[in-house]
């Protein structure tokens, strides 16, 4: 099973709902709270480009947000790159 990183911050729905998705998948994740490290916000958005949360990364594949990890499970490949080493 590959490393999932999630970057989230406290509430947001769509942090809630991709770690919601993520966890009927039946997968474990790392959580990494904007909110509650400093300087984690600026690491996210030097890593991914992008300011909002959730941001997730399946092993070192950047998927995006939570609309993003939706239409993969939809279009049947999230379930692919979860079982990826």
């Amino acid at each position: 099973m590959p490393d999932i990183i999630i970057y989230t911050s406290n509430l947001c729905p769509y942090c809630t709902m991709a770690k919601r998705l993520l966890t009927a998948k039946g997968v474990s994740y790392t959580e990494l709270n904007v909110d509650t490290t400093a300087g984690l916000r600026e690491e996210m958005m030097q890593r991914t480009k992008r300011r909002t949360v959730p941001q997730i990364y399946i092993a070192d594949q950047h998927i995006g947000g939570f609309d993003d990890l939706r239409a993969l499970d939809l279009a049947k490949k999230l379930d692919a790159l979860l079982e990826s080493p």
